[in-house]
């Protein structure tokens, strides 16, 4: 079974540019990958928080997140 993993991001070159590298490299026999982006689905931001997202863009893997690059604090995002 897949272990969970969701990618949270913004939109900007940083996040994009993550996204194509890191999503890809996750064999997805192994994670099912969900996509967030933060700049469109503010509804989303709460949960982002609550999983311990400081900046994006980040993944979210077993409820641990990995801050990849710094493209824009959460809170910019407010």
């Amino acid at each position: 079974m897949a272990t969970k993993a969701v990618f949270y991001h913004a939109g900007c070159p940083v996040c994009t540019a993550a996204e194509d590298q890191f999503i890809n490299a996750l064999d997805p026999n192994q994670y099912n990958v969900e996509v967030v982006h933060l700049g469109t689905d503010k509804s989303r931001l709460s949960e982002a928080e609550g999983a311990g997202v400081k900046s994006v863009p980040a993944l979210v893997i077993d409820g641990k997140p990995f801050h990849i690059n710094f493209g824009a604090s959460i809170d910019d995002l407010k």
